[in-house]
């Protein structure tokens, strides 16, 4: 009789263990408050144009990710997905040695940043190579308009591809790429990416797939069919209103 007693108990205690180590879901209401949240003030002006919303709702980033936000500039991405991800996460913000030396200021900003107890979880961080590397698996690698560098002069001539294969091994099964990039007009390929600072979609998702993403879909809320594709992306007719593609590549489980 003892034992049928114990025998609920034992099944409640084993659904306990279950709802604790059950994996975390994207949260709209962690989102809404990291986009709210006072350490961001002086960028929330940007959100109009930069659309963090259903930006970050495609990646689905969620509280306890370990998330690469690679060239992260100011750190626009990079405070908001601090929050979103909380303590139990963390925040790689990455640059490239070839790039941090065009960018010292951003890289000194946001060490300062790191060292604040209010953003603890991130880790600012200038790697040698362009070769991409991180301590831990990641749930997300992340690069906003900064895909089509890599083929640069200045970057040492890098390889898109090699970029890809490397978010591909730092992301766990499942985990999702984000590229979010400069459009340029459809055939170019990366024949823009130093003039014009545009990359053709097409040739990132070939380049991705290739290494065996598989294309997991895309929003729209970045398009400007105003662009015409042929001017720099700094020309002042288009500077920050350019047509922008938002693809999202996750690795097979």
């Amino acid at each position: 009789m003892k034992l049928l007693a114990l025998a609920p108990l034992a099944a409640l205690a084993l659904l306990g263990g279950c709802e604790k180590t059950a994996p975390k879901q994207f949260s709209r209401q962690a989102l809404d408050k990291a986009l709210a949240d006072p350490g961001r003030k002086d960028q929330q002006g940007a959100d109009a144009v930069r659309k963090p919303g259903p930006l970050i709702a495609l990646a689905g980033v969620k509280p306890g990710d370990k998330v690469l936000d690679l060239i992260p500039g100011s750190g626009y991405w990079t405070r908001i997905f601090s929050k979103i991800v909380g303590p139990d996460g963390k925040v790689y913000a990455v640059w490239p040695q070839a790039y941090a030396r065009d960018a010292m200021g951003n890289v000194a900003d946001l060490r300062k940043l790191s060292a604040d107890k209010y953003y603890g979880n991130i880790v600012t961080e200038v790697q040698p190579t362009t070769k991409l590397s991180a301590p831990e698996k990641l749930d997300v690698v992340w690069t906003s308009q900064n895909f089509h560098d890599y083929p640069d002069e200045f970057m040492g001539k890098g390889d898109p591809t090699q970029l890809a294969k490397d978010a591909y091994s730092l992301l766990k099964p499942g985990g999702v790429f984000i590229v979010i990039d400069h459009r340029a007009r459809d055939g170019r390929g990366f024949s823009d990416t130093d003039t014009l600072h545009r990359v053709d979609p097409a040739a990132v998702r070939k380049t991705a797939e290739a290494v065996g993403f598989k294309f997991a879909g895309e929003s729209k809320v970045l398009e400007n069919p105003a662009d015409p594709l042929d001017i720099p992306v700094f020309a002042p007719s288009i500077r920050g209103h350019t047509n922008r593609f938002a693809y999202k590549f996750v690795k097979p489980s």
